[in-house]
């Protein structure tokens, strides 16, 4: 979106559940002088006095990311002024206003959020507390921050949410966590707070405007997930097709993800390999390719299962699939390196700096990989893992199949 010159910048106001008495003098003077407020919906267009603001009053419609370019340009030229929760940078409005006008175009006047609030209520250190936002994602998404010991605040998406929490740790085996609901965080009158744990939450739905305090505790019998890759096999539903645990940490760090970062997964099996990119930083993206349509609809549990929803599971084969997906930092084989022109289209998709890795099992995609190390250069290596099993009343060693990988990175003046 362009504005002309002179056009003023649009002012966002973050404003919270004591409404305009909490407000800054600069907070107060922007919204005096607005001609438009927007805002999201009566309950936060009606925290402002009609004697104090006399603008046109426009709430945001649902979904918001979408309108805001439109409703932007149907209000170019004039005062505008928009309403947020709290910190609009923090999971707010702010982030897509500065994508479609410019951060020079726009004028922040933060509040404190509800993440501040919270933790000065519950004596937590800010940097030592993670947050899950659930405002528009699938509540599956917190899976991936339960951590026994670990302090959480999940950002609700309404007054359902903190049964939801519950139901979800009761399910991941983290029943026995402290729950925290906070409800009307800064309001003079309303602000309160309900307590329960996981398994045994007493309390209805309450107040729509709420955060979720979690001290998680891990019940005894539930397996333990760790940070890294390298998940136990165990973790995953699957038919045989599975990156076995060791493989897959070494496939991983070969990979090397890095926040941001797009893998594709070609051949996706139980989808592990994605599922693990995807859990080393909330904002690593994955697209899973698998043609088999029970192994795809299986992916897509793993990850709901596993945390990692966001999990885009392309039901295709392979090549023909790949067209019009997004250019990856990183492409993982792990199946169907044989099919006609695969590697090839792989290599050229893959950007400048980027990680080719693809893993076999067998002499003829052995060969294929092998022609590849000459023609790119890169690491050829075997990966053998043998698993202690009982012999008799002794024990030995049993070998799993070896492992070809080949891993590349994509050089700069590389065709």
């Amino acid at each position: 979106m362009s504005c002309p010159e002179n056009t003023p910048p649009v002012t966002v106001v973050g404003i919270g559940a004591d409404g305009w008495a909490g407000l800054s003098g600069p907070a107060r003077d922007a919204l005096r002088a607005a001609e438009v407020v927007i805002g999201g919906g009566a309950r936060q267009l009606g925290l402002l006095p009609r004697a104090e603001v006399t603008a046109e009053r426009v709430a945001w419609p649902v979904p918001l990311r979408p309108a805001v370019p439109r409703l932007l340009a149907a209000h170019a030229g004039r005062r505008v002024a928009v309403l947020a929760s709290g910190d609009p940078m923090f999971h707010g409005v702010g982030r897509a206003l500065a994508e479609v006008l410019g951060p020079e175009r726009l004028r922040v006047l933060p509040h404190p959020s509800s993440v501040a609030y919270a933790c000065a209520r519950l004596g937590w250190p800010v940097e030592d507390t993670a947050t899950v936002t659930l405002v528009g994602r699938p509540l599956d998404t917190l899976t991936a921050a339960l951590h026994d010991g670990r302090r959480l605040l999940v950002l609700s998406s309404g007054a359902a949410t903190p049964g939801e929490v519950a139901a979800l740790l009761r399910a991941r085996g983290y029943g026995p966590s402290r729950l925290r609901v906070l409800e009307q965080l800064g309001h003079p009158d309303r602000e309160r707070v309900l307590r329960g744990t996981a398994e045994e939450w007493p309390h209805p739905p309450g107040d729509p405007l709420n955060v979720v305090a979690v001290d998680c505790v891990r019940a005894p019998d539930a397996p333990r997930l760790g940070a890294v890759p390298g998940l136990p096999d165990t973790a995953y539903e699957h038919d045989g097709q599975l990156t076995k645990r060791h493989v897959r940490a070494a496939t991983l760090a070969a990979l090397a993800p890095a926040p941001g970062e797009l893998l594709w997964d070609v051949g996706g099996g139980s989808g592990s390999i994605g599922v693990e990119w995807m859990r080393v930083h909330p904002t690593c993206r994955a697209v899973t390719v698998e043609r088999d349509p029970q192994r795809a609809a299986r992916i897509a549990r793993n990850a709901a299962a596993l945390g990692v929803p966001g999990l885009r599971v392309v039901r295709a084969a392979a090549p023909a699939g790949l067209a019009g997906l997004d250019t990856p930092d990183a492409v993982f084989v792990g199946g169907g390196l044989t099919a006609p022109g695969l590697l090839d289209a792989c290599w050229a998709a893959l950007r400048p700096g980027g990680r080719l890795v693809a893993n076999t099992v067998t002499l003829e995609s052995e060969a294929l990989l092998a022609d590849r190390y000459r023609r790119h250069g890169g690491e050829l290596v075997r990966l053998a893992v043998a698993h202690a099993v009982p012999v008799g009343g002794f024990t030995g060693w049993r070998q799993a199949m070896p492992v070809t990988q080949w891993s590349v990175t994509k050089q700069e003046t590389a065709g």
